[in-house]
């Protein structure tokens, strides 16, 4: 679906050919979702935008910044946790948004559907017509920076999963708790591949590398890669708390182990002698002078409950048990 808007002198309006919104005054913004191939010829033709970033909007490349003669193109992606939604238990699901930007005129689009940059064009249909009046450059800033808030929304939600780990973990050695820290491991790593480079592409705009990012917008591209920064020192962070947490539940697990081990171990070494006393009595032998005693099977039984209570004060004693 192709969706054409023009900024004209205080007025924002649509339009329905891609080459007469293009050549119309003002500012030009095209927003695709859920593109047809003969949806992004058109917008190839209509924009002179190279194949080969055509392609990249449809593939799963790393996020980047390229500049092309007339246009700069901005590869960046969407993100969100989709807990429950796919076959892995824990994951986060990304979708590529190609951003071009020329001097009066973006072009955005997706393979699939990107709510938040609906949001933004809803505002400017609705009457907030100074995100085109400021140019292009502008235009595509807000859109990046609308697609890396989303990411603090991501983070968020792993957040509020540590706390919850780190609440488990004290008070559980399921095997349920270690599934859920591989599962936060498994997103946190997922959302350092996607930060990087977009810190990186982020950063080339905030630099003003690309010739059509006026000098007055690299100061918010510069924002735009100040909270990338945040967002990686903030993973870097919780990847260290659920190393932490991975530590506390393995120690867990051991210091139960050991528990089991200990009591298990106290048990046998009370039935050593409790062995011994019953195998020389079960040899059998014709001269045993204890097999032909009235009292010898009861004396027998309370000798060995002696040992065992015996033992068992000494492992007291000496903090064994």
């Amino acid at each position: 679906m192709i969706d054409a808007l023009v900024y004209q002198s205080g007025t924002v309006e649509s339009y329905d050919d891609l080459r007469t919104a293009r050549a119309a005054t003002g500012t030009t913004w095209i927003h695709a979702t859920e593109m047809t191939g003969e949806e992004r010829d058109r917008i190839r033709e209509a924009f002179d935008l190279h194949p080969l970033a055509i392609e990249d909007v449809t593939s799963n490349v790393r996020a980047k910044v390229e500049e092309f003669p007339g246009f700069v193109f901005v590869l960046l992606k969407t993100a969100r946790l989709t807990r429950g939604e796919t076959s892995f238990e824990e994951e986060i699901d990304t979708a590529p948004v190609g951003v071009f930007f020329g001097s009066d005129w973006v072009v955005s689009m997706t393979p699939g559907t990107a709510p938040e940059i609906g949001r933004v064009r809803a505002a400017v249909e609705s009457g907030d017509e100074r995100l085109l009046e400021r140019g292009a450059d502008f235009t595509a800033y807000r859109i990046v920076d609308v697609l890396v808030d989303q990411y603090f929304d991501v983070l968020d939600g792993i957040e509020t999963k540590i706390e919850s780990i780190e609440d488990d973990v004290i008070a559980s050695t399921q095997l349920d708790v270690l599934d859920e820290i591989n599962g936060v491991r498994r997103e946190l790593l997922s959302f350092r591949k996607l930060l990087w480079p977009a810190r990186e592409a982020v950063g080339t705009l905030a630099r003003g590398d690309p010739r059509l990012v006026d000098e007055s917008t690299e100061k918010y591209f510069r924002s735009v890669h100040d909270h990338l920064v945040q967002l990686v020192d903030l993973t870097e962070t919780y990847r260290d708390l659920v190393s932490g947490a991975r530590d506390i539940y393995l120690n867990s697990v051991s210091q139960s182990t050991n528990e089991v081990m200990k009591v298990l171990t106290v048990v046998a070494t009370v039935f050593i002698p409790l062995t011994f006393v019953a195998g020389v009595y079960g040899m059998n032998f014709e001269w045993m002078p204890e097999l032909t005693w009235q009292w010898g099977y009861p004396a027998v039984l309370a000798v060995m409950a002696a040992i065992a209570v015996g033992m068992l004060v000494f492992f007291r004693d000496r903090g064994y048990i």
